[in-house]
């Protein structure tokens, strides 16, 4: 807290924003916290749980059974449910849904089928997932959690379970095994890691999100990401932000950035005829450090003289459809961009730094909204804001001088969703060579971390896949021990201050969990806030 500032707490849609500070411009600054609530008036006794230790090298845990069994996110109430499609509470006949729906995502999506039958129990991917690495949990070996799936699938969908289930494994679907569903299908955060190693490529996160649609089937849905999806189809942004409540916010950007550079820089709200629509989370609109980013993403925009705007209508680049694997429910939250655009006569689509709103544009558009005959085909869509950046730099259209952040030595952290579900760019490894090109450009001092931990290997941050909410915080914190264990070590031997993302989760998801490590909330930081503070603005911009 900055000296004479007081502690001010809102609470939106269920993200709670604390108050650390009150910037030079009067500005308060929030950090954005998913807030711990059962109901409206629960509170949450405070979680007691120890902190993993830093070692010099991450070491393969000792296997502690069931040490998070007791892990579980809120359940989602009828409220949270209904609007998304799903029934309100447990249906009766729950096991005939649960096996009803699962038949029917077998036969959808081909890859579940094929994954459930070629897992030869190899090891390989059994310490690469980092909940596993952070709690000892064995059920969290991507491995024995598919598995969770894999027992039940071959008791009812293969010939050997039906006539000799304990020759092959499998179980019977009963409340057990549904507790278990629920509890470690939101352990995993749907990263992908454990995907690279094996050699089969047997893909957990599908799994997961099988298991989530079939759990929100029957009714029992996760409250944090089903109440975050019924806000964008109902206001068109996972905080539930209205739209006068949006303008205000952005008109006191557009104070703060003049008073700090003495630049006009604006921050177009439905500008019709605009050039570029800029879709991005929003909790760059005021949470720290994402807010720099938007403020960045602005600065771009006004030094390249290429007119853009935001959306009232389509304020979220965050698609929380692809994290409960409910394809429906991502084509209804994405389609509200599209007629965004439509609306807006814009030319282009910018997507802003969130990894998973990056995974479904990249991988997900085309078909669920396409096509895009209505843009410019000049330009790529879906388009990346650190493509459209790198692009501008490349051509000469920015003035930037890295000098500005030699108060910085600088670390990138690969967000899983773009690393190992999307690429950026037209050159293969795009999205890892983009991001740092601009760190590089803006700033004169940066390292990478190990290279097992970085790139196609990055290590999630813990908060991935709609388990961003205070009901998983000992998940969260233990989850996050092997990205951790790797910052300290360039921490220790480059001076490391700063970790960049690209990210919207990550960010926040490390601004809560590093000083768990004894690490700073404020390591955590936007690439685009390194490029705005080292653009250099003449008198006539």
């Amino acid at each position: 807290m900055h000296p004479g500032s007081s502690l001010v707490r809102l609470e939106i849609c269920g993200i709670r924003l604390e108050s650390i500070g009150i910037s030079r411009h009067g500005r308060m600054i929030f950090r954005g916290q998913v807030a711990n609530r059962g109901g409206a008036s629960r509170t949450m006794a405070k979680i007691e749980f120890e902190t993993p230790a830093l070692k010099d090298w991450l070491s393969t845990p000792k296997v502690q059974p069931d040490a998070m069994a007791h892990s579980k996110p809120f359940v989602a109430k009828p409220v949270h449910q209904e609007p998304l499609g799903f029934p309100g509470e447990l249906v009766d006949n729950w096991q005939d849904v649960a096996l009803e729906k699962m038949g029917d995502l077998l036969g959808r999506y081909r890859s579940l089928q094929v994954f459930m039958d070629s897992c030869v129990k190899c090891g390989a991917c059994t310490d690469k997932c980092h909940y596993y690495l952070g709690t000892g949990d064995p059920k969290n070996m991507p491995v024995a959690r598919q598995d969770l799936m894999r027992k039940v699938y071959r008791r009812y969908f293969t010939l050997a379970g039906k006539w000799f289930p304990k020759l092959v494994g499998a179980v019977e679907l009963t409340e057990e095994v549904i507790n278990d569903w629920y509890s470690y299908y939101h352990q995993c955060s749907e990263c992908r890691r454990c995907s690279v190693y094996c050699p089969y490529g047997i893909d957990t996160a599908e799994i997961t999100m099988a298991g989530r649609e079939i759990l929100a089937t029957i009714g029992v849905g996760q409250k944090y990401s089903n109440e975050i999806i019924g806000k964008v189809h109902k206001i068109g942004n996972n905080l539930g932000l209205p739209e006068p409540a949006l303008a205000d916010t952005l008109e006191g950007l557009e104070e703060e950035v003049e008073e700090d550079i003495n630049v006009p820089v604006k921050f177009p709200l439905d500008q019709k005829g605009a050039d570029v629509l800029l879709v991005t989370p929003s909790a760059d609109f005021f949470a720290e450090p994402h807010v720099d980013g938007l403020i960045g993403y602005a600065k771009v925009f006004h030094q390249a003289g290429i007119s853009w705007t935001l959306s009232s209508y389509a304020s979220e680049a965050a698609n929380f459809g692809i994290f409960i694997g409910n394809y429906e429910n991502m084509q209804k939250v994405a389609e509200r961009i599209r007629q965004a655009a439509l609306d807006l006569g814009v030319k282009r689509i910018v997507v802003g730094e969130c990894g998973h709103a990056w995974r479904v544009a990249y991988s997900f558009w085309n078909t669920l909204i396409g096509p895009f005959d209505f843009l410019d085909p000049a330009y790529p869509v879906p388009q990346h804001i650190c493509e459209f950046t790198n692009d501008l730099l490349a051509s000469g259209g920015l003035k930037i001088d890295p000098e500005a952040n030699d108060d910085k030595v600088v670390t990138f952290h690969d967000s899983c969703n773009v690393s190992r579900g999307s690429r950026l760019g037209s050159t293969p490894g795009g999205q890892f060579v983009i991001p740092r090109n601009l760190i590089r450009s803006a700033c004169n001092h940066f390292v990478d971390m190990a290279p097992d931990t970085i790139h196609e290997h990055t290590f999630c941050c813990g908060g991935g896949g709609g388990l961003l909410t205070d009901d998983l915080i000992e998940l969260r914190v233990k989850g996050a021990l092997p990205r951790a264990q790797s910052l300290q070590q360039v921490i220790e031997s480059h001076g490391v201050t700063h970790m960049a993302a690209i990210c919207a989760i990550c960010k926040s998801q490390f601004s809560k969990v590093l000083p768990h490590y004894g690490m700073g909330m404020d390591m955590i930081i936007s690439v685009h806030q390194l490029v705005g503070d080292a653009l250099v603005f003449d008198s006539d911009h």
